[in-house]
């Protein structure tokens, strides 16, 4: 370098001494100069090459239900969803996309639909738990998180503060952008929201708040809401309606139902849709609620005070959970008493109060040794038998005055016990040889007998004498017969019968001798527990307790329409006998005339009694009923219903502010589906980088070019007159 400035030195020196030729003189001095440079500092040329990787950006996909919900032109929301997230990998090249989808839970991997949209089938949209699980996994951190979705999420809440917010992504520390798919809530009125306050028990008024909402522009400045309980037996009942007022699109109103039967039920709560709505689905809820007893109620209705009859009382009684209101005949009609009706301590037979007003209120009914005619219940007979069809319970326990002898054949209420009755003239109505009862196979196996087995085996008393009864009919099963005698078609007569009837059940014991199983050598060597074990078991059964079930049967997963479901099957090792015959019927209870669905069980339901999971065929949404039929005998039922999107199609409104406040409050940004999406996303980030240095020419090159440069420019310099 002090070379270079020498020689510039001395060519500024010369250019004032010259006689001619200083332009020559420059550029030669200059030529030489820079010659003398390159040879000295030899100069090279540097190629360097950089390896980067884009920042791991994670994509949160909202797969919750109400994704399904249709926009214009009947264009649903996961289709814009899918849209947007295409359109965003095609603008992040430098960004590697993770691309997942959050509902309920962790979220999982999600590929946009390519010939329409992804499917959209979680029932919550828990953004939430997504966020938290990103965080919590030992997989590498993104740098950005993308959400896309309506913004009508579970969780965080409506409303949610920005401290709150903020603490969702604490662990994350990272921007949160947002892309809202849907701007415009549609044209609906639905029916938003149904809170019960409270467990819903029998007979016990359930409050219900029901909230509703327009929006979209339909007008509708109040709505009529109705409670309607899907049965069975006939067509909805009509529990409760009320008249709400609207105000800013939004309303409730409070109801109150009572659930006479215990159980899984189904009620359905609407609203009369005005007009211009766009999504009928979800003009109606339907909810399953598991109706609990506080304690059972039974109606006890006894001839005259037998032995069977007291013993009967006396453990009603001794149950807690039994609340029993029972009478007895002490004086028929034509005894006169001489004495005024005030002065008699005995009220006459209460039976047009009970079988008309209270009868609903029972979860059973108990006639023993009963003559319907002379006290006035024959006329409330298709009552107690529709009671019975809508899901009541009803015992008849034999005597002298029952079943044939009491009046019953040929009566509706015949028709809902599960033996037939023949009462022809001359026809016999009691044997009075004394009987041991003899166990059929499905008596051996049936839960409800366990109880009794457990106690005393096989092994029964004698017993004085059974009533007469028929064919067991369609559904029943016979599990105590006579060993003796048989009916008509040849079977041994029942004793011991049970049958579904509608909704409800019933049970024929055609013995007044069961008492023996307390007091007998059989209830010595017992301590008498076997009559209570007896009992104990058809009440319960008549109650659906599940111990005393043939099978349990349940929704392993929320029904939705049109979606996949499954229910959980087992059946008790009781059953487990190779029962080829078992399988599950479908019937709708919002449409009775629509056909039975079968659906098969496979093998291992049968081969070691653990709970099987059965898939159902896509359902349409309404109430349903299951029943689990192992072969000709009783059914276990589970009532259930299935909606059109459920809760997350309840408020078809988007939240596109819920979106904006969660990416202002982690610093993310905000944009709609319609518009640019183009958005701030990390930088890659460089990983290596290699550099090569290579000579733009040879050494001798460069020594070469300085010499002639000199020597040219010493040529220059004496021309111009310079020694």
């Amino acid at each position: 370098m002090l070379v270079a400035v020498s020689l510039l030195v001395l060519l500024v020196v010369e250019l004032r001494r010259r006689e001619r030729g200083g332009p020559l003189i420059v550029v030669t001095g200059l030529l030489a100069l820079g010659a003398l440079l390159c040879a000295v500092l030899r100069p090279v040329r540097i190629a360097a090459r950089e390896s980067v990787v884009g920042a791991k950006v994670v994509v949160l996909a909202d797969t919750s239900r109400s994704m399904a919900l249709p926009e214009s032109e009947k264009t649903p929301r996961g289709a814009t969803r899918d849209r947007a997230i295409t359109e965003l990998g095609a603008r992040s090249k430098d960004a590697r996309l993770a691309i997942l989808g959050f509902g309920e839970g962790a979220p999982a991997p999600f590929a946009p639909g390519k010939d329409g949209p992804a499917p959209s089938q979680a029932p919550r949209s828990d953004l939430t738990s997504a966020l938290r699980a990103i965080a919590a996994s030992a997989e590498e951190r993104p740098q950005a998180v993308v959400v896309v979705s309506d913004g009508r999420l579970d969780d965080p809440p409506e409303g949610a503060s920005k401290e709150a917010i903020q603490a969702i992504v604490r662990d994350l520390k990272v921007p949160v952008h947002t892309i809202a798919t849907t701007k415009e809530a549609p044209a609906d009125a639905s029916v938003r929201r149904v809170s019960a306050a409270g467990a819903a028990v029998a007979h016990v008024p359930l409050p219900l708040t029901v909230e509703v909402g327009c929006a979209g522009g339909i007008s509708c400045d109040e709505l009529t809401v109705t409670a309607r309980e899907l049965r069975e037996d006939g067509p909805p009942a009509l529990l409760a309606s009320g008249l709400t007022h609207l105000k800013d699109g939004k309303g409730t109103v409070d109801l109150a139902v009572t659930l006479e039967r215990a159980g899984a039920r189904i009620i359905e709560v609407a609203i009369t849709p005005p007009s211009g709505d766009t999504i009928p689905e979800n003009d109606r809820r339907l909810l399953t609620f598991n109706v609990a007893r506080e304690r059972v109620r039974v109606l006890h209705v006894a001839g005259r005070p037998t032995n069977d009859v007291r013993a009967l009382r006396e453990w009603l009684k001794s149950d807690a959970s039994v609340d029993v209101v029972a009478f007895f005949i002490l004086r028929t009609q034509a005894d006169d008493p001489n004495a005024r009706q005030e002065d008699l301590s005995l009220i006459p037979f209460p039976v047009d109060e009970l079988f008309t007003e209270h009868l609903p209120s029972f979860d059973a009914v108990v006639l023993q040794d009963f003559d319907a005619q002379p006290y006035g219940l024959e006329r409330h007979l298709p009552q107690l038998a529709r009671y019975v069809r809508a899901g009541g319970g009803l015992i008849m326990v034999g005597g002298q005055n029952s079943f044939v002898a009491g009046g019953y054949a040929g009566t509706p209420l015949a028709d809902v016990l599960p033996i037939t009755m023949d009462g022809s003239p001359g026809a016999t109505a009691a044997d009075v040889a004394n009987v041991v009862p003899a166990w059929t196979d499905e008596g051996r196996s049936a839960p409800l007998l366990a109880p009794l087995r457990e106690v005393a085996s096989e092994e029964l008393p004698l017993m004085p004498g059974a009533n007469v009864l028929g064919d067991v009919r369609p559904g029943g099963l016979v599990l105590w017969a006579h060993p003796s005698r048989t009916t008509r078609s040849g079977a041994p007569m029942p004793i011991l019968a049970i049958g579904d009837q509608g909704d409800g059940r019933s049970i024929a014991l055609g013995i007044d001798g069961a008492w023996q199983l307390e007091f007998s050598q059989l209830g010595a060597r017992t301590s008498g527990r076997g009559y209570g074990a007896l009992w104990d078991g058809l009440l319960g059964w008549l109650m659906r307790d599940p111990r005393f079930e043939s099978g349990q049967l349940e929704l392993a997963s929320p029904c939705v329409a049109n979606e996949p479901a499954r229910l959980r099957v087992r059946l008790p090792k009781a059953n487990q006998n190779g029962e080829s015959t078992a399988w599950i019927e479908l019937r709708r209870l919002d449409k009775q005339d629509a056909p039975p669905v079968k659906v098969t069980l496979p093998r291992s339901v049968h081969d070691d009694g653990t709970a099987v999971e059965v898939a159902m065929p896509p359902l349409a949404a309404g109430g349903y009923t299951a029943r689990l039929r192992l072969g000709a005998g009783p059914t276990t039922r589970r009532d259930f219903a299935c909606e059109s999107g459920g809760d997350e199609w309840a408020d078809s409104r988007p939240d596109v502010e819920r979106l904006r406040a969660i990416a202002d409050a982690t610093g993310g940004a905000f944009r709609d589906a319609s518009g640019d999406l183009a958005l701030p996303l990390p930088k890659p980030a460089v990983v290596s980088a290699e550099r090569h240095v290579v000579p733009v020419a040879p050494p001798w090159i460069w020594t070469l070019a300085a010499a002639c440069a000199l020597g040219v420019h010493w040529f220059a310099r004496r021309r111009s007159g310079l020694s």
